[in-house]
C-alpha cells in the first residue's frame, strides 16, 4: 500500500530524470518484464538526489556542506575536541578529506585547531562559540526538516517503508555477491 502510494506520487510529480526516462523507454521497447522494478529504482534515486539537493540548499547560507555539518555535530558533543583521525573515523571519510573540511571550517570561524602542550604534533579540533551555536541551531533545524519529510505517514507506514528499504538493501547485497568479474 505505502509503496504504491509513493510510486503514484512520484509519477504524478514527474520526478524522474531524463536519463532514467530514456532507460525506461528503451526497456519498454525491448519488452523487458521488470520495467516497474526499474521505475521504482529510478524513483528512489531521484528522491535521494532531491533530498541531497534540498539539504545542500539549506546548509549553503551557513557556508556549510553536508560533510562540514557532520563535523560540527560530531564536535558538538566533545568539549575537549577530537583529533583529525577521530573525526575521520567517526565521519567515515579519509584523513585527506578531513583536512579539507577542517581547513574550511577553520577559515569560516566554526572551529579552531589546538596543539598539544607537550607534543605539538597532537591536534584537537574544537568548536568556537560560533561553531557551537551553529551546530546546536542547525541540528535542531535539520532534524525538524527530516522529520517533515515523513509528515502524514503513520507509524505503520513508516515501518512498512523501512521494511521495504531493508528488502532492497538485501537484494542489493545478494546481487553484489553474484556480480561477475570482468577482465578487459
Amino acid at each position: 500500500m505505502i509503496l504504491i502510494r509513493c510510486l503514484t506520487i512520484c509519477r504524478q510529480m514527474k520526478m524522474l530524470e531524463r536519463k532514467h526516462l530514456a532507460l525506461l523507454e528503451e526497456a519498454e521497447r525491448r519488452g523487458i518484464a521488470s520495467v516497474d522494478n526499474l521505475r521504482g529504482c529510478f524513483e528512489m534515486l531521484a528522491l535521494a538526489g532531491a533530498i541531497d539537493r534540498d539539504c545542500a540548499a539549506r546548509l549553503a547560507p551557513y557556508r556549510l556542506s553536508e560533510g562540514k555539518f557532520v563535523l560540527l555535530f560530531l564536535l558538538h558533543g566533545h568539549a575537549d575536541g577530537l583529533s583529525p583521525h577521530d573525526l575521520a573515523e567517526r565521519a567515515g571519510v579519509t584523513r585527506a578529506t578531513i583536512t579539507g573540511l577542517v581547513d574550511g571550517l577553520e577559515r569560516d570561524g566554526f572551529i579552531a585547531r589546538h596543539f598539544g602542550l607537550e607534543d605539538r604534533r597532537k591536534i584537537a579540533v574544537r568548536l568556537t562559540d560560533l561553531g557551537r551555536k551553529t551546530a546546536h541551531d542547525l541540528f535542531n533545524e535539520h532534524a525538524t526538516w527530516i522529520a517533515a519529510l515523513f509528515a502524514g505517514f503513520t507509524a505503520e507506514e513508516r515501518n512498512v517503508f523501512s521494511g521495504l528499504l531493508q528488502r532492497v538493501w538485501r537484494n542489493l547485497a545478494a546481487g553484489a555477491e553474484k556480480r561477475p568479474e570482468v577482465h578487459p
